[in-house]
């Protein structure tokens, strides 16, 4: 699922969002130091960023700047502040949506999942993900192409599984050893290679070409 992070210093309402996140099984990152929001989002790396405005050190505005430089993240200003400029601000620097408080947290929820919906093309439930044509089986770790069912590997499995999730973003090969091996250090960084081709492979016997993309000198994408 979908992790949120939450930018929000007042703490019942950032409580109350989280709760409510939890209830529909997001995985929540809830910001408690406000001096550097920035380093929490690149080492959190969230899919949708919950905004407040009004903040210590720096405000929302300076933060959404901060993350429009590096991420097309889905980002939600949520503020106390209603007039027709904040907003007009908020979407000029970058925010996908803008929701004054009070508010009623089941409209919250359904801008949320709106607008992860749009933004990441997938459908996901509890035991399926689905992106440009493939189908990933969450339960018994197999895909489905054209109706077509593939066995993976568990190390094909869990790389498809990562790209799929975080597509239309460059993962780094580092990144990928990380999230398949507890210590990349005793993986030959070859076996990484190894897996991919042979997940490729698979892929493009079904009939998909280029699913997974070689940025060179990055890493790999599912555009």
């Amino acid at each position: 699922m979908a992790k949120i992070m939450i930018v929000e210093d007042e703490a019942v309402i950032a409580g109350l969002i989280r709760d409510e996140l939890i209830k529909w099984r997001y995985d929540v990152f809830q910001v408690t130091q406000f001096n550097d929001v920035f380093a929490d989002f690149e080492i959190e790396e969230p899919q949708l960023v919950l905004l407040d405005i009004n903040l210590p050190v720096y405000d929302g505005y300076y933060w959404c700047q901060k993350i429009r430089e590096v991420s097309k993240v889905p980002i939600i200003f949520i503020s106390s502040r209603n007039t027709n400029m904040d907003q007009i601000m908020a979407m000029n620097m970058g925010a996908d949506d803008y929701i004054t408080k009070p508010f009623q947290v089941d409209i919250l929820m359904a801008k949320i999942n709106a607008l992860l919906r749009r933004s990441y093309n997938y459908a996901e439930s509890g035991e399926i993900m689905s992106h440009n044509d493939i189908t990933l089986n969450l339960d018994n770790s197999s895909m489905e192409i054209n109706g077509e069912m593939i066995d993976l590997s568990k190390n094909e499995y869990r790389l498809l599984y990562i790209l799929m999730k975080q597509h239309g973003k460059i993962l780094s090969r580092d990144k990928l050893l990380r999230a398949l091996w507890d210590d990349e250090r005793f993986v030959d960084d070859n076996t990484l290679t190894v897996n991919i081709n042979r997940l490729r492979r698979k892929i493009e016997d079904a009939g998909i070409k280029d699913y997974i993309v070689t940025k060179v000198g990055q890493g790999y994408i599912v555009p």
